[in-house]
């Protein structure tokens, strides 16, 4: 695990950024955090380092968009989820399990469908008013190399 401390929005900017560019077929990014933390923010910024030209918005009433980058990147806000049926109709194994790139906002609302290898990023708010606390954890060597690299970005 890694703790990162972004002392305003272009340092959290640079370490989603950063991680997008670093990011392969089939990560599962999983995103938690108050409202407000940055999670959209992070995504955003993931999204941009994956090669999404087009604005990334939160699919809060949708629990999914996709994109187009260098490969799928599939965002899913499952913020307002009531059960784990509702993924089931959207078919969400064929994207977690799939050629693209996962980003969950809300992540722990459906832990115990998230597949077993992922990367786990908590973020909260700060001691000053833009900074953030970043926390990182994954779960396979592959996301140890990953989160050396972002390590050495704060």
């Amino acid at each position: 695990m890694i703790k990162l401390t972004s002392h305003d929005p272009k340092e959290t900017d640079q370490i989603g950024y950063k991680l997008g560019t670093l990011l392969q077929k089939g990560d599962v990014v999983c995103l938690t955090g108050d409202l407000g933390a940055g999670k959209t923010t992070m995504t955003q910024a993931i999204a941009r380092g994956l090669g999404v030209k087009e604005d990334v918005t939160s699919p809060t009433f949708a629990l999914i968009h996709e994109y187009n980058g260098r490969m799928p990147v599939y965002h899913f806000d499952v913020y307002r989820i009531r059960n784990i049926e509702e993924l089931e109709d959207l078919g969400y194994e064929e994207y977690f399990y799939g050629q693209g790139v996962c980003i969950i906002e809300w992540a722990s609302q459906i832990r115990e469908v998230i597949p077993k290898e992922h990367l786990w990023i908590h973020i909260q708010q700060g001691v000053e008013c833009d900074s953030r606390e970043i926390r990182i954890e994954g779960t396979s060597a592959r996301f140890d190399s990953i989160m050396e690299e972002l390590s050495n970005l704060c």
